[in-house]
């Protein structure tokens, strides 16, 4: 009796406890739901990588072939958000440029920090400063490091994959000044990244 008894009122505290009444539901903003790898506050890595369609602009005639070179780039990417709107996107990657031509060939690790902008919900904005490192060649007539601007936009296609398109312009020449050669990195780069 006393079992039926025990079993009879720890039901009632589990039937009370799973039934709630409809007037104290409470909703919340439905804006402050935030996807996962959302863009938003907090801290999100990814990887990214793909093309690169490079060339030297020189300051008058080139005096040896200048064609594009067509590469690839591949890196890491860390998205710090700062608002709603606007994050911070320090990044590491390596990226094959220069001009086709071997001994125009510049291969470099590149720490770019881009400032990035939330345009509408797929796509977003952004610009930095750029510092590369030549790697794989040394004492060969070229700068060991590189500075360039960058300006981007990538488009969303689902919470971590995307795809984007940058342009880097070079801003320092890349030929030692002894050289008296003056030409500047310019390139496009198409690719594509995951966020986790």
């Amino acid at each position: 009796m006393k079992k039926l008894l025990l079993f009879t009122v720890l039901f009632g505290f589990s039937f009370y406890g799973f039934s709630q009444n409809e007037d104290t539901i409470v909703v919340t903003d439905s804006t402050e739901v935030k996807e996962p790898g959302s863009s938003s506050l907090g801290l999100k890595y990814g990887v990214r990588g793909g093309y690169t369609i490079s060339h030297l602009d020189f300051e008058g005639t080139p005096t040896m072939d200048n064609k594009h070179r067509n590469s690839m780039y591949v890196g890491f990417f860390a998205n710090i958000g700062l608002s709603r709107t606007l994050s911070l996107v320090p990044e590491i990657q390596f990226s094959a440029e220069g001009a086709d031509a071997e001994p125009l060939n510049l291969d470099y690790i590149q720490m770019p920090v881009l400032l990035r902008f939330r345009i509408n919900e797929k796509f977003h904005a952004g610009f930095g400063p750029q510092m590369g490192l030549k790697v794989h060649k040394y004492e060969d007539g070229m700068k060991n490091l590189a500075y360039s601007a960058v300006a981007s936009v990538d488009y969303k296609i689902n919470y971590a994959l995307f795809v984007d398109v940058r342009y880097n312009y070079g801003i320092r020449n890349v030929f030692d000044e002894i050289s008296g050669v003056v030409a500047k990195n310019r390139n496009i780069q198409l690719g594509v990244g995951y966020k986790f």
